[in-house]
């Protein structure tokens, strides 16, 4: 018997109940993992506030101990550390079975539970800085909320490809925080327009990208920021919604939505960003402390993050 986390209901708040579920046999293909740090992420919310269908129970990344492995399973032995990030959605569990294929071995020297709550962010930066906006070096780009989870990160990320770092924050505590790894520019976006503060530190060209995880009134704002020919790359709402935009605002501008959700959903393409992902850690990269909560407690951590009241990974700390 393991305990699980499911709503019943989805909109804005809805509350989490705390279920027991049987174990059954494993499954052909499949590992069972007893986790010990779940990872709460935006998409999180989303799925809580009924924007993304995915299932009653919240969750796409976790880590923890393998406890059981199908016959037809190679690879992966009770006892080995892993982690996991992307779909399908459920990790709020104690215990989940999961295709072999969807996980990876945690390397010696990092902490599992550390990882947790920063492995999807840092599969995010590595599709972004690899897929969507290789050609960053030496130029400046736009990270919004660059003291959150991916945004810590990807100020990091970004200062080893060599672009100059402009971030909006929401207090002179995060934009500390945020210069500590790395940001050139921090830009206080509840007392200033960054659109402003760009042309000003870009000499009124504007950023060559402009990463947008906030949605609204923000998105357009960070098209506008953008130098000629520059891209947008929209990851999320945290605002509420995306807009409608007037195709005129995309002359001489690109916007792009990536998804690592559905990026992920290939698991031909998990293995290696998470190696990178991994060699970027060893290599020194640093994880924020971030923030951590009692599993029963997934309601508040979702509440804190939606209410801007987190910096750095988020997780739920599963005892036993």
């Amino acid at each position: 018997m393991a305990r699980v986390l499911e709503f019943e209901s989805f909109g804005a708040g809805a509350p989490l109940f705390l279920r027991d579920r049987r174990d059954g046999p494993l499954g052909p293909g499949l590992v069972r993992v007893r986790q010990s740090a779940i990872g709460v992420n935006f998409v999180d919310i989303y799925q809580r506030n009924g924007l993304y269908p995915l299932g009653p129970v919240p969750g796409v990344e976790a880590a923890g101990i393998v406890e059981g492995v199908a016959s037809d399973v190679e690879g992966f032995a009770p006892g080995m550390r892993v982690a996991y990030a992307g779909p399908p959605a459920g990790s709020y569990a104690e215990l989940r079975d999961l295709p072999a294929a969807r996980l990876v071995a945690v390397p010696d020297g990092l902490d599992e539970r550390q990882l947790a709550g920063s492995f999807l962010r840092g599969l995010t930066a590595g599709l972004l800085l690899d897929r969507v906006l290789p050609d960053v070096g030496g130029k400046p780009v736009l990270v919004h909320a660059a003291a959150g989870g991916l945004g810590l990160i990807l100020v990091q990320w970004l200062k080893r490809r060599g672009a100059t770092v402009i971030g909006t924050v929401g207090s002179p505590a995060k934009a500390e925080l945020a210069r500590t790894r790395g940001l050139d520019h921090a830009i206080l976006y509840r007392d200033d327009d960054f659109r402003e503060g760009v042309r000003e530190i870009t000499g009124g060209v504007g950023v060559v990208a402009a990463i947008d995880g906030i949605g609204g009134e923000t998105l357009l704002r960070s098209l506008e920021a953008l130098a000629p020919f520059g891209t947008a790359a929209s990851l999320g709402q945290v605002s509420g919604g995306l807009p409608a935009i007037d195709p005129a605002l995309l002359v001489n501008r690109f916007l792009v939505r990536p998804s690592i959700l559905a990026f992920l959903a290939d698991e031909t393409r998990f293995r290696p960003a998470a190696e990178a992902w991994f060699a970027a850690l060893q290599d020194g990269l640093c994880i924020e402390g971030g923030h951590s909560y009692p599993f029963t407690e997934a309601a508040h951590a979702l509440d804190d993050m939606e209410a801007g009241h987190t910096s750095g990974p988020v997780r739920l700390l599963v005892e036993g």
